[in-house]
């Protein structure tokens, strides 16, 4: 596709002049469970009509770490089954798989050109991930700046992370303002958004670590979005809680696990502080709170499970979204990364 071709396509599609711009990442590794469901994917659902949202199964950034071919490709289609499931719709916002669209990969290696090793160096996720491996990948070393990639082609004003990625987002700040003062005014400068609600799950079996994908296996950690309701169920009547029997919530960190499992009903049933407790107040202990938790988590779930199944049955019209998904991210990345490379001296319309 040439560019004037992409810049039609962008017409097109109707980007609306003065609309911000949201981008969003996950990866397709692990199970996907509650934590990215409430701190991320829930979120993505409810405001996608807000503003221009692009959703991206970053597939690249899982090569940071060994993978099994076969198992990338099921897990990237499953996840991409799995945000469809949820609710996010192709008619209102992007869904595209990030190896498909290649200007990702290429706006990587110019943006490692104007980017210090010293500011890699100093990521903590990359020091703590070295840290357990006795091999170190130059992709786990240049993850932030594909990361950063991502994050400028689309011009994203917003995105939306958890707190251990806020850290990335300032460093594609970093960039955006660096690649500017050297060539002009080019990239937007993005503000990471850590979500009011829902942004921080955490484990069933440890209220002070933060639910996650890669502990998703570990037995009463996580609930996962695949789990059937007697699972669900089996996970979190098995939740760590205290020896009180004070069902509120609390910055207390011996109370954790009760604000956890509060929370978690808060973020599903919509309603506020006061009106949880009071969904409380006649409770008998904390086996009626894991219940009740319990019961609005399957509510939540079971739905999604079951659309997910039903994408994950017909892999043509998946991979037909994630196409349509990749040339609407193309039309708007591809002329971006042309103006980039021309702002570098790499093409040679520039007279």
């Amino acid at each position: 596709m040439t560019t004037q071709e992409r810049e039609r396509e962008t017409a097109g599609r109707g980007r609306v002049e003065g609309v911000r711009t949201v981008f969003s990442g996950i990866q397709p590794s692990g199970d996907v469970q509650l934590g990215n469901y409430i701190g991320a994917i829930k979120g993505w659902v409810d405001r996608q009509e807000e503003k221009e949202n692009y959703f991206c199964i970053v597939d690249l950034h899982a090569l940071t770490v060994p993978q099994d071919p076969e198992e990338l490709r099921f897990q990237t289609r499953s996840l991409a089954a799995m945000l469809f499931a949820a609710g996010l719709d192709p008619e209102k916002c992007t869904i595209f798989v990030q190896s498909h669209v290649t200007a990702h990969a290429e706006a990587c290696w110019l943006l490692n050109c104007v980017t210090p090793i010293g500011w890699l160096e100093r990521m903590t996720q990359y020091k703590s991930k070295a840290e357990n491996q006795e091999t170190i990948s130059t992709g786990l070393l240049d993850y932030p700046v594909l990361m950063a990639g991502d994050i400028l082609l689309y011009d994203a004003h917003e995105v939306p992370v958890g707190e251990d990625q806020r850290q990335h987002v300032e460093l594609a700040r970093d960039i955006a303002q660096r690649f500017n003062r050297i060539y002009g005014d080019t990239f937007v400068v993005p503000e990471g958004v850590i979500p009011e609600i829902g942004g921080r799950v955490m484990g069933l079996n440890d209220p002070s670590v933060k639910m996650s994908k890669s502990h998703a296996h570990i037995r009463g950690h996580a609930v996962r979005m695949l789990d059937d309701p007697k699972e669900i169920e089996r996970s979190i009547k098995r939740a760590v809680t205290d020896n009180g029997n004070e069902i509120r919530f609390s910055d207390d960190p011996e109370r954790a696990g009760v604000n956890n499992l509060l929370g978690i009903f808060k973020v599903l049933t919509g309603l506020d502080e006061a009106a949880v407790e009071a969904e409380f107040a006649n409770a008998r202990g904390y086996g009626d709170l894991k219940s009740r938790v319990a019961e609005v988590v399957i509510d939540a779930l079971t739905p999604i499970r079951q659309r997910h199944e039903e994408l994950m049955q017909d892999v043509d019209a998946l991979d037909r979204l994630l196409e349509v998904g990749a040339e609407r991210a193309e039309a708007v990345a591809g002329p971006k990364l042309d103006a980039v490379k021309e702002l570098m001296g790499l093409t040679l319309t520039k007279r």
